[in-house]
């Protein structure tokens, strides 16, 4: 859908936060949200960070019948290790030091009512135990208590973790996973729903500023980005657009540079020879010796397997078990945007004068490219289109770039801004052969 085109928009409230759905595709999943929240059964929602997993579980609760009763969440990863059980199940006066008083854990206060189990994936092995049995409708007993408790509580979690590899790992119980996932809900990735990005942005402005708006053309960038933090990121990406805004109107330029930084300050690398540097070297070291195996590269570390996920996210490391039969390595979808292919090829640049430089691609990627012999790269500023051929290909590559970053040696290095879905799926095809040509094992 082209920026700023109709859409039928819908809104709703959900526990004091306006729910805004424009796309089809979103249409329909929360048609499908509706339907399971009339179901008893428990549900597990799925999706990438910042996606919007807590508000379609609190929409789970909206449409049922247990609406009127309370609803109760709780961050599994956000709490240490030893006090998850104490929170979930309660404990009694003198159960451990510094229990002065008895306390109802969440599922009493959650009784007849919903209970949200954020980051699921996180739960200590013999937590997980315990739920599976209140899951199953046994009693039980507080933290140093005596008299067995019973409640009646649905049950929805979310992650975004993989919990099938997790059960795969010996991270999850199978049973749990199985009981959890009753009904799974995967949330749309906000890349999958372009229209939403548009409708979200305006939203999002109107919260900052009642007369500022969007050009057509910052419209367009917002919705081709691939908006790796999914709604929070946007949110927050319009939050600091708008505060740097000198007039009402947003236009293409503050959205990029906006953009740029982020993008900047995403890939900045650890100083190298520091602590954290260390630890990051120690951390991966001990995945490669177990063969990615969570659960032993901890144990390995002499860390909780908590500890680790949150070493893993904290330096941005993907842990999957090798298979050296297959392939060399494996590449997950995030690693996949990521990949360089080594090339030399000439580049054909516009600038929005219409003046036209040439330069050298030294590498390629679906998302952008590193370039050598830029006579000038510090006026490459704005966008610049761009035009080339694959290698090995009568494919002729145009689009819309802009220079994040250059040097005084004409090296510089371009994202694809704009580019045509057509064009995009032929690099994107191209890339994967590259990929497989290295030895490199793709995702399905």
């Amino acid at each position: 859908m082209e920026a700023g085109a109709a859409a039928v928009q819908r809104e709703r409230e959900i526990h004091g936060t306006k729910f805004i759905v424009a796309s089809g595709s979103m249409q329909r999943f929360m048609a499908m949200v509706e339907r399971v929240a009339g179901h008893t059964e428990t549900v597990l929602i799925t999706g990438e960070t910042g996606c919007g997993k807590e508000l379609i579980a609190c929409s789970v609760h909206e449409f049922s019948y247990r609406h009127g009763k309370p609803w109760i969440d709780i961050n599994c990863a956000a709490l240490p290790e030893h006090l998850v059980e104490s929170e979930l199940f309660g404990y009694e006066k003198g159960a451990f030091s510094g229990a002065d008083n008895s306390k109802p854990g969440l599922f009493e206060l959650a009784d007849k009512g919903t209970l949200f189990l954020d980051e699921i994936g996180e739960l200590p092995s013999h937590i997980q135990v315990k739920l599976l049995r209140v899951l199953d409708g046994a009693p039980y007993y507080r933290l140093g208590g005596h008299r067995k408790i019973t409640v009646d509580v649905r049950i929805v979690a979310a992650t975004n973790q993989d919990l099938e590899a997790a059960v795969r790992e010996g991270r999850f119980r199978k049973d749990l996973f199985h009981r959890l996932s009753q009904f799974e809900l995967r949330v749309p990735s906000l890349r999958e729903r372009p229209e939403d990005i548009v409708a979200l942005a305006e939203h999002f402005l109107r919260l900052k500023s009642s007369e500022a708006k969007f050009s057509a053309e910052a419209l367009r960038i917002l919705q081709s980005h691939s908006w790796p933090g999914n709604v929070r990121e946007l949110r927050n990406v319009v939050a600091k657009v708008a505060m740097a805004a000198s007039g009402p109107e947003i236009g293409a330029p503050d959205v990029l540079a906006e953009l740029s930084a982020e993008q900047q300050k995403s890939e900045i690398p650890l100083p190298s020879g520091d602590l954290q540097d260390m630890e990051r070297q120690m951390v991966m070291k001990a995945l490669e010796n177990t063969g990615g195996h969570r659960a032993k590269a901890a144990e390995q570390l002499g860390i909780s397997r908590r500890t680790l996920s949150r070493k893993l996210g904290e330096y941005k490391i993907t842990a999957a078990p090798g298979n050296k039969s297959r392939a060399l390595g494996a590449l997950s979808l995030k690693q996949k945007k990521f990949f360089r292919a080594k090339v030399k090829l000439p580049v054909m640049l516009r600038d929005s004068q219409g003046q036209e430089v040439q330069a050298t691609a030294v590498n390629l990627s679906v998302g952008g490219m590193g370039l050598e012999g830029l006579p000038d790269p510090r006026r490459s500023e704005g966008l610049m289109d761009i035009s080339f051929c694959l290698p090995d290909s009568q494919t002729r590559i145009e689009a819309k770039v802009q220079v994040v970053w250059a040097d005084l040696e004409g090296r510089a290095g371009a994202t694809f801004v704009v580019i045509e879905p057509a064009v995009y799926k032929e690099l994107q095809e191209w890339t994967n052969q590259r990929m497989k040509e290295e030895g490199w094992e793709l995702p399905l």
